[in-house]
């Protein structure tokens, strides 16, 4: 498999000119677990780890590479291993709000990114069409897609459990205006074929959704084959338990990628206003349309908000949805500013010791 088949473009090379004199290789991620990586490239499939250089100067766990990511690597085939040395830059990403250090944010635990998936062309945003269907959780991972960088696709799973799909159908679409939509049934392979379009030679797309609304199946129906991991999902709830227990790239016999990643009960955002802007365009259309600039949507005069609302032009689960989504990103905004502001005085009191390091070398030396 040659890189272009790989998903590799223009983009990747111009990123990767500056390590191409170094001896270093260029290859994709297409197996992560636990910090040890699968990479492949013109070497075939290696077995990876990161070099010591680069896990010293990585700030984040962001910075380390995740499936679907293109890194520059010192290949040893013979061995059947690989060094990665450096990431080159992402053209599109789809991230989480992730907690680490025990426990919630407000209860001290230190907030960071989670990349799922780099690199991506599509993101197959797949929801049950059964008794686990939730229009408020697809709006927000919606707003998560739209901020990634790559294009949005819903697809509705189990449509031959569901006694009126179009009903469904349309309750999405009103709350993804603008957006492809596709009812499908994984067991019974039906609709499946207009999901190929996008999966053209070159091009990759993430499946993200909670547990049990059938990717894996989805992704095995592609294949024609059961090589992914299924399990039925409880009856009394309906939900499912995690089947995919890491992220992992899977190549289509047609030339498409797929990226199949664990079940999520509920995406904590890690993005900015334009994702939340794209998947609520209407509720801020109708603020733009307030008398006040700085309108609550409470009891103020001339609020185009309220008046929606109570003329049923804006539905209030939607509304309120769009209320705590702002309010989440306003929280993570002020969590990231106050670790930028511990990085700067981190960086500053580096900078001081350093020099107090120095001036002592040149005091010892009799020279200050």
């Amino acid at each position: 498999m040659n890189l272009p088949q790989l998903g590799w473009r223009p983009f990747f090379e111009v990123h990767f000119e500056r390590y191409a004199g170094q001896g270093l290789a260029p290859a994709r991620v297409v197996l992560e677990q636990r910090e040890r990586y699968a990479v492949l490239g013109d070497d075939g499939e290696l077995a990876a780890e990161v070099a010591g250089k680069m896990r010293h100067e990585s700030r984040s766990r962001a910075d380390f590479p995740t499936v679907g990511d293109w890194v520059a690597i010192s290949p040893r085939p013979n061995e059947g291993q690989a060094t990665i040395h450096a990431r080159l830059p992402r053209a599109s990403s789809f991230s989480r709000k992730a907690v680490l250090s025990g426990g919630m944010p407000d209860t001290g635990g230190k907030t960071d990114e989670q990349v799922l998936a780099a690199n991506i062309d599509t993101v197959f945003l797949v929801s049950g069409l059964d008794s686990d269907f939730n229009v408020r959780r697809i709006e927000r991972y919606l707003s998560v897609a739209w901020d990634s960088g790559a294009t949005p696709v819903i697809v509705l799973n189990k449509a031959d459990l569901c006694d009126d799909v179009q009903t469904r159908f349309d309750e999405v679409a009103s709350a993804a205006v603008g957006v492809s939509i596709h009812a499908v049934s994984a067991i019974g392979r039906a609709g499946l074929e207009e999901l190929r379009q996008y999966l053209t030679a070159g091009q990759t797309a993430a499946f993200l959704g909670s547990s049990g609304v059938g990717k894996s199946t989805i992704i095995n129906s592609l294949l024609g084959e059961e090589r992914l991991e299924t399990r039925e999902v409880r009856e009394h709830d309906g939900r499912g338990r995690h089947t995919t227990t890491h992220r992992q790239m899977i190549f289509l016999k047609e030339g498409g990628i797929v990226i199949d990643t664990p079940g999520m009960r509920e995406i904590q955002m890690w993005s900015d206003e334009d994702g939340l802007s794209r998947t609520f365009g209407d509720v801020e259309h109708l603020s733009a349309r307030c008398r006040f600039r700085d309108c609550r949507h409470q009891n103020e005069p001339g609020c185009a908000v309220r008046q929606a609302l109570e003329e049923g032009e804006l539905d209030a689960r939607r509304f309120d949805n769009y209320l705590k989504m702002q309010k989440e990103l306003a929280h993570l905004a002020r969590r990231r500013n106050k670790k930028a502001e511990r990085e700067v005085c981190r960086a500053f009191d580096k900078k001081i010791r350093r020099y107090h390091q120095e001036m002592k070398k040149l005091r010892d030396k009799g020279l200050a």
